[in-house]
């Protein structure tokens, strides 16, 4: 035999050799999308949303720091880590907007973490919501242009239940804040902290009707920030049993909840105030408003602590 012949045959065994591997390489590679409905698993985020399609369906994401991002499109879906707090979204961004953006009939989101995202006109977000009610459970945003933006829908519903946002908003060309709902039928918030803002309000909501109850509003380290809760067009509903702590570095100090500051959409004469522990951040020396309403409607204020410097009520 030629060495020739000898070099040809090892070439043709080991090409053979990769090729019959090749099935245990593509086994090898992260499959971190599982539909709980039918166990199987997907390489990308997308490729599992678009199985669901219309339906029903829970999305289980693996363990692990995912580039990723998809569009819902239709259906009810639920985004859930496989271990709270291990599933980390990093940077990912679909349409130049979120790493979730939501149009189908109903989203919810558990256990997630959504992290380092920025898009070039500032509104990059973990989640935005464009149509469909959304639930957000035991989730964190962090590090990000914003954590959740939604465009409007007066009969849509959005709860946010044991989450925190951290280190969000922007002031640059134009304000990006924690959250920004739009027009939309309900939000509710509850047992959720707010804290480090880097610009724009922790919470601003143009929805009818609002419910921020037992969550903690933590300023202390904000930078350029200016309301906790913005409802710039009014709303009805409750503020209740929040503990807020106003920080030294503020774009505008001047409140910290505003009431239809960009004019009066909705009514707030039904706006339950109170149960609330509002202070200065230690070093901080200023007089301030704990409420300042623009709309002229009467808001029942309760009975609410409110620290050294503030001042309960300024009708503007």
């Amino acid at each position: 035999m030629t060495l020739g012949m000898t070099t040809l045959r090892i070439i043709l065994v080991a090409a053979l050799a990769l090729i019959s591997a090749l099935p245990l390489f593509a086994q090898q590679r992260p499959m971190p999308y599982r539909i709980a409905e039918t166990g199987k698993t997907y390489r990308s985020l997308s490729d599992a949303v678009n199985k669901i399609g219309g339906g029903t369906g829970t999305i289980e994401v693996a363990p692990g720091i995912w580039r990723d991002c998809a569009v819902q499109e239709a259906g009810n879906i639920t985004y859930r880590a496989a271990t709270a707090g291990t599933a980390i979204f990093d940077g990912g961004v679909c349409e130049g907007k979120a790493t979730l953006v939501l149009r189908g009939r109903s989203a919810r989101v558990e256990g997630l973490i959504f992290q380092n995202i920025g898009v070039p006109d500032e509104n990059g977000a973990g989640i935005r919501l464009e149509w469909g009610d959304l639930s957000v459970f035991n989730s964190l945003f962090r590090n990000s242009q914003q954590g959740i933006l939604t465009a409007q829908n007066p009969g849509g519903r959005i709860v946010i239940d044991k989450s925190s946002f951290s280190g969000l908003g922007i002031c640059a060309s134009d304000c990006a804040h924690s959250i920004y709902i739009g027009d939309y039928g309900s939000l509710t918030v509850t047992r959720s902290r707010f804290e480090r803002g880097q610009g724009g309000h922790y919470v601003k909501s143009r929805a009818a009707q609002v419910s921020i109850t037992d969550s903690s509003f933590d300023d202390s380290q904000g930078n350029g920030t200016n309301y906790m809760i913005d409802l710039p067009g009014g709303a009805s509903g409750e503020i209740t049993r929040n503990i807020f702590v106003q920080g030294q570095n503020k774009e505008n100090w001047s409140a910290f909840i505003a009431v239809a500051a960009e004019g009066r959409a909705y009514s707030s004469a039904g706006l339950q105030i109170y149960g609330n522990d509002a202070s200065l951040a230690p070093g901080v020396d200023r007089a301030t408003w704990f409420v300042a309403n623009w709309s002229r409607d009467r808001i029942p204020l309760g009975d609410n602590r409110l620290g050294k410097g503030l001042s309960t009520y300024d009708q503007r």
